[in-house]
C-alpha cells in the first residue's frame, strides 16, 4: 500500500462516499483481500462487475482506493487495493453543522448495520466451525461506571491492544505462518447511557 497506517476521514463527500452500502461492503472485502479485482469482489457481493467497477471507481476519486500492481500476466485485469491500512472517522470532525451531524449519524448507522449483519452470519454458521473457534469467539457486554476520560483510557488502551495482535498476526502470515489463521471482526462499542 502506498499510505500506511489508517486514514482520518474529515469532509462530508468521502464519508458519503463511503457510506454508500455497497461500497462499504467492497472496501470491508478489499481490506480483507488486500488486493483484488472487480470481478473477485463481484462474487463477493453478488452484485454486476460493471456496478462494482463504477462504485470502485468512486471510492478511488475519494482517495479511499487506488489501483494495485497487476497481479497476473493479464493485462486486461485492473487490480484495486485499499489506500490505507484502514479509516478512522471521529465525531469531533463532523459537529460543527447539522447536515454534517447527519451524515456522520447515517454513516454510523450503516457501519453499524453492516456489522451486526456480518456477527448475524457467523452466528448462522457457527455449526460449520470447529470447537476451537468457538471458544475462542468472544461475546460479552460490560456495564462500567465510567468518567469520559476514563471511557476515552480505556479506549485507547485496546486500541492499542488491537494493534498489537494485528501486527502479531501480519507479521506472522507475512513469515509464512498462515496455518490455522483466520479473517477475525473485532468490534468494540463503548458508549454512554441512562436508565
Amino acid at each position: 500500500m502506498t499510505a500506511k497506517g489508517s486514514r482520518a476521514i474529515t469532509d462530508v463527500g468521502t464519508l458519503k462516499a463511503l457510506a454508500h452500502p455497497l461500497r462499504m461492503k467492497l472496501y470491508r472485502a478489499l481490506c480483507v483481500a488486500d488486493k483484488a479485482t472487480a470481478s473477485h469482489l463481484a462474487d463477493q457481493v453478488d452484485e454486476a462487475v460493471s456496478l462494482v467497477s463504477y462504485h470502485l471507481r468512486k471510492l478511488a476519486e475519494h482517495g479511499l482506493v487506488e489501483e494495485a500492481r497487476p497481479q497476473s500476466a493479464d493485462g486486461r485485469e485492473r487490480w484495486w487495493q485499499p489506500s490505507s491500512e484502514g479509516v478512522s472517522i471521529r465525531d469531533q470532525d463532523f459537529r460543527d453543522a447539522p447536515e454534517k451531524a447527519a451524515a456522520h449519524l447515517a454513516a454510523t448507522r450503516l457501519f453499524h448495520d453492516q456489522r451486526t449483519d456480518l456477527y448475524r452470519r457467523y452466528l448462522d454458521e457457527r455449526p460449520t466451525w470447529s470447537a476451537e473457534w468457538n471458544t475462542a469467539a468472544a461475546d460479552s457486554e460490560s456495564l462500567l461506571r465510567l468518567t469520559a476520560p476514563e471511557l476515552r483510557a480505556l479506549k485507547d488502551e485496546m486500541l492499542a491492544l488491537i494493534r498489537r495482535y494485528d501486527e502479531l498476526g501480519r507479521s506472522a502470515e507475512a513469515e509464512g505462518g498462515t496455518e490455522g489463521r483466520e479473517h477475525v471482526a473485532l468490534h468494540v462499542y463503548g458508549f454512554p447511557f441512562r436508565v
